[in-house]
């Protein structure tokens, strides 16, 4: 397990889409792709989930914390060695630790915690709950959003991550994370 939840070295920059559900991340993330013809490393935590609910009808246990995270970084791991520059990142073990403290009072597994805090990333984008909420099958808390949304901004607080936060429609979070993200190529 200690092998699958580590983050390999990688020369490109990585970008990390983070925060509640439903606050655009995927839209985004796909977004930015795009503009910058970057891979993007998809939320492995969805795909997972759904095949779940789908097949199990059930909602996700701790048991199934470490599996997701193995699939995430499996994910980030081969993408990071393929990418150029720019690595875009659709979630990370630090917003899965955030999930798991928030749904299973306050438990972290250990393993996934220690790689968590390990990986680097030049930027977080946390994304602000000023976007209209959109249910599916997984999403499951409407209603806190605020209490979610200050659960990830501790956590980047608390670890000394580097962030912004993107407010408003589509079009202004992606012409910010462009500029943030062109001012990060710059310096490479």
């Amino acid at each position: 397990m200690e092998e699958k939840l580590a983050q390999r070295p990688a020369s490109c920059i990585k970008i990390v889409l983070f925060g509640p559900e439903s606050t655009g991340k995927t839209t985004l993330s796909e977004d930015l792709a795009n503009y910058f013809n970057a891979p993007m490393v998809k939320e492995y935590m969805r795909e997972y989930l759904q095949q779940v609910w789908d097949s199990e009808k059930r909602i996700c246990e701790p048991r199934d914390i470490i599996p997701i995270a193995e699939g995430q970084m499996e994910a980030e791991n081969q993408l990071a060695s393929e990418a150029d520059d720019l690595l875009i990142c659709d979630t990370d073990l630090l917003e899965l630790k955030v999930y798991s403290e928030a749904y299973y009072d306050g438990y972290c597994d250990p393993q996934l915690l220690k790689h968590a805090l390990n990986n680097r990333y030049h930027l977080y984008f946390l994304t602000y709950i000023d976007v209209p909420w959109t249910p599916d099958d997984l999403r499951d808390r409407p209603n806190d959003r605020e209490g979610m949304f200050q659960r990830f901004k501790n956590a980047l607080d608390q670890y000394q991550k580097p962030y912004f936060i993107l407010k408003g429609d589509r079009e202004k979070r992606l012409k910010t994370a462009i500029e943030k993200i062109d001012q990060l190529l710059k310096t490479k």
